[in-house]
């Protein structure tokens, strides 16, 4: 784990980053986001001491960092910045080999792992290692860039920014090579990026800096659904959410008190309920409100006895949903039947809420709404 703690970094008197605190977990990629100037770069630099720390520390794995010799330090930590920071002279296979050389491994091990690397992101060994930098298109230098910074086989790889100068296609793709290629190896990276829709895309867990200050450090699906403040909620976009419906869960659009009857209320008192909140479906409890079926307006106006139980003409319920069910599996299987309302159920079974075609519309008119409409959740 990488520990930040009480962090100041000044330059000539000027505070740019002031006193931040933020632990990194292993295994994970942290984006570092912010508008220009917010800290982010500097935070990344200061990680392997390419800028020292003006007050506070820095450990990894519990070990302070300025006990660590530097040439060391850096070894073991991988560094990816724009175009992949590759020496031009240089041919693909010595860029990549370059650490592993300076440590010195056995020739073998180095030629199979460099083998081994560029099959990891589909360049084909024989047609590119003895290619120049110039010699190869933009993403595929970044693409030597990143399996470089692995080569070593470091626990921390760094990222600057190393896609901003690609065009977006290309940048679209590494970014999906990156998430898959982290699945595989699991190391733990720091990405600094200025790109919200990158950070949602990649990130475990994003870092949003502003000033020298972080203002919110959490997963992307709670800065998206809770963004801290205003600046956060204005940074994020009102609607970006809507670029990752899945983040979007039933609890944050359900009606949260649905209207309920238990199973001996009469059909006469059910139609008098349902008149009086205006609506066509009751959901019936038992004591405990767990659900155990619904009762239609249809249902109750066909019944010959208006002193009939609930329980006696209700309807099983076909489908239900949970809280934490996102609004893409719910919209399929609105889609794939002719239900109007689905009851939201809890672990245990009791009911929590339920949903409706209107509440689902207005739900889904909100990614249309401009910033003036909306203050940017869901909720």
């Amino acid at each position: 784990m990488i520990k930040i703690q009480d962090v100041t970094k000044d330059f000539k008197g000027k505070v740019v980053l002031d006193d931040i605190s933020m632990d990194i977990k292993d295994g994970e990629l942290t984006v570092l986001i912010g508008p220009s100037g917010c800290g982010k770069t500097t935070t990344l630099k200061m990680i392997n001491r390419l800028l020292p720390v003006s007050k506070g520390e820095i450990f990894i794995d519990g070990k302070n960092i300025e006990e660590i010799d530097k040439v060391e330090l850096r070894r073991n930590m991988g560094y990816v910045i724009q175009q992949g920071g590759l020496f031009p002279h240089m041919t693909i296979r010595q860029n990549i080999e370059i650490i592993e050389q300076l440590e010195n491994k056995p020739k073998d091990e180095i030629v199979d792992n460099t083998v081994r690397l560029m099959k990891m992101v589909d360049m084909d060994p024989e047609e590119f290692l003895d290619r120049y930098p110039t010699e190869l298109s933009g993403g595929q230098q970044q693409r030597i860039g990143v399996i470089r910074a692995l080569a070593n086989d470091p626990e921390i790889i760094l990222f600057d920014e190393p896609f901003s100068a690609l065009d977006p296609l290309t940048r679209n793709a590494l970014q999906d090579e990156l998430v898959e290629l982290q699945s595989k190896v699991g190391k733990t990276m720091v990405f600094v990026t200025h790109d919200m829709d990158e950070a949602v895309k990649i990130a475990d867990r994003i870092c949003i800096m502003k000033d020298g200050h972080i203002l919110q450090f959490d997963t992307p699906e709670e800065i998206l659904r809770n963004p801290a403040d205003e600046f956060v909620a204005n940074f994020v976009g009102v609607n970006r959410i809507w670029d990752s419906p899945e983040f979007i869960k039933v609890e944050d659009f359900m009606i949260k008190d649905p209207v309920t009857c238990v199973g001996d209320l009469s059909a006469k008192k059910c139609i008098t309920r349902m008149r009086t909140h205006h609506i066509d479906t009751l959901l019936v409890v038992d004591e405990d409100d767990k659900l155990r079926g619904m009762v239609g307006r249809k249902a109750l106006f066909n019944a010959k006895n208006p002193l009939v139980a609930a329980d006696k003409i209700m309807s099983p319920v076909q489908y239900i949903a949970h809280p934490m069910d996102s609004i893409v599996d719910i919209l399929k299987m609105i889609s794939e039947t002719d239900i109007n309302n689905v009851p939201v159920v809890d672990d245990d079974g009791r009911l929590v809420g339920l949903l409706t075609n209107s509440n689902l519309v207005s739900t889904l008119s909100k990614q249309f709404l401009t910033e003036d409409d909306t203050e940017g959740t869901v909720n």
